[in-house]
């Protein structure tokens, strides 16, 4: 039996326990690829990861990132989540910037007052769904092709299938079919349209994971960064706004988004919840 410092962070959450929780298992170095899956599938939270020695100098460190049914190369509220627990460790110290390395490279992470922001890995694909894909989407989702305003690819890891609807009502709305879901990845948006709440969210926000797992994210941070890829890119929100999500599940999630040059800021709070040790 070996022992694993252990520590579950709340990521995104605008108040306590609303946001996004994350299991981080430390010094995993010895640990095999199995082993990291069974983990993850115990934990049964929508990501939990491994934090490891870098293998390249340029990195502060090596994550890998599991769902209960697998790897991922990115995920974004992992990758907040995992750079605030390096970041608390003693001897472990940083200019604001934290470097990352994990399945898509190296992934910056700006810390600000207290907050983390990550900068939006470069789409692997994107580009308008094509009409056989829309389909798809509507029988998954319970929409009509006249529901949907737009649609296009976000990959930045996660294969998002990102569909704009009308009102944040429509997005609230949403009932999935998951024996329609194959292993879609569904992202859907829409801009708030009565007044704003106290945070001043502009956009709501839900996801919806297939691949044979079928489970709704309560705060996703590929998601949004591929939203705001999109929607930045198209016009369709301006370069700085706050999203909401988890709304449909009982959380309060927020996302901070900034484009700064070419480059998009995914942010939010990371709160630390459970510190202990895991025993193998």
């Amino acid at each position: 039996m070996s022992d694993h410092p252990f520590r579950q962070v709340d990521v995104f959450a605008a108040a306590p326990f609303a946001g996004n929780p994350l299991a981080v298992i430390l010094d995993a170095d010895g640990l095999d690829d199995a082993l990291m899956a069974r983990i993850a599938n115990w934990t049964n939270l929508s990501e939990t990861t491994f934090l490891l020695r870098p293998t390249t100098p340029e990195a502060s460190y090596r994550v890998r990132i599991f769902t209960p049914g697998g790897e991922l190369p990115f995920a974004g509220h992992p990758t907040l989540g995992t750079a605030f627990v390096w970041a608390s460790l003693p001897g472990n110290t940083h200019d604001g910037m934290i470097v990352q390395e994990c399945g898509v490279g190296l992934v910056r992470v700006k810390v600000e007052a207290g907050r983390y922001a990550f900068a939006a890995p470069p789409q692997r694909r994107s580009g308008a769904l094509t009409p056989e894909e829309r389909q798809t989407a509507c029988a998954a989702l319970g929409l009509t092709p006249d529901d949907i305003l737009d649609a296009a690819w976000g990959d930045n890891g996660p294969p998002w299938q990102l569909l704009a609807l009308r009102e944040r009502r429509d997005v609230l709305a949403v009932t999935p079919n998951w024996s329609k879901m194959g292993d879609n990845l569904y992202g859907i948006v829409a801009p708030w349209q009565e007044d704003r709440d106290e945070t001043g969210a502009a956009f709501e926000i839900r996801a919806f994971v297939g691949q044979n797992q079928g489970f709704e994210d309560p705060v996703t941070g590929s998601l949004n960064a591929a939203m705001a890829q999109w929607m930045i890119g198209k016009a369709m929100a301006p370069e700085t706004y706050l999203a909401s999500q988890g709304t449909a599940l009982g959380r309060n999630g927020r996302v901070s988004i900034r484009k700064d040059d070419e480059t998009i800021w995914v942010g939010g709070t990371v709160t630390p919840r459970i510190a202990g040790t895991l025993t193998l």
